[in-house]
């Protein structure tokens, strides 16, 4: 279990980087302009993602659950192919990427990288790996419940965003 406590760290180290690059990335926008969406669903999602670091971690203490390999080495490919992705997301939308759904007036629709296949692809890396990570050692109740949460949250995300993005592309930003 240990090596799984290093991994679930590794990933809680690389969520610390993400808001690392995301408080330089808002003073950038902000001093462009940029209009903020959805506050009230940023505190929930944060909350959210800390609790499936935690969870993967308890649940396969107090349950006592077990490293499949078959699963578990699988789940840890899953994990890495989500990071490989998050951060191909986060870096063909440099500045413009962030944890928080900002705006900048004026800038075009970023079609490039994954985003010419999918709108919102650094959500299929987040939902791959809260699904991945708990099931690595076997923690199939974090699994479930963060999935189901996660997709309640992230309806609304990306309600959010799509609001924001056309707005911005009709020029009709508050």
């Amino acid at each position: 279990m240990i090596w799984y406590g290093v991994l679930v760290l590794a990933v809680g180290a690389e969520r610390v980087a993400e808001l690392v690059v995301a408080r330089r990335h808002t003073r950038w926008s902000l001093e462009r302009g940029a209009v903020e969406w959805g506050r009230g669903h940023y505190p929930p999602m944060v909350a959210l993602h800390t609790a499936l670091l935690f969870g993967c971690l308890a649940e396969v203490w107090l349950g006592d659950r077990p490293f499949t390999p078959a699963l578990g080495w699988t789940m840890v490919a899953v994990v890495v192919a989500a990071q490989a992705l998050r951060w191909w997301c986060i870096r063909t939308l440099g500045p413009r990427w962030n944890t928080r759904v900002l705006v900048v007036p004026g800038l075009p629709l970023v079609t490039g990288g994954p985003y010419r296949l999918l709108r919102h692809p650094n959500y299929v890396a987040v939902v791959a790996e809260g699904l991945a990570l708990p099931l690595v050692h076997g923690a199939w109740l974090t699994a479930l419940l963060f999935t189901v949460l996660n997709a309640v949250l992230l309806t609304v995300r990306i309600r959010c965003e799509n609001r924001a993005l056309d707005a911005a592309a009709a020029g009709a930003l508050p």
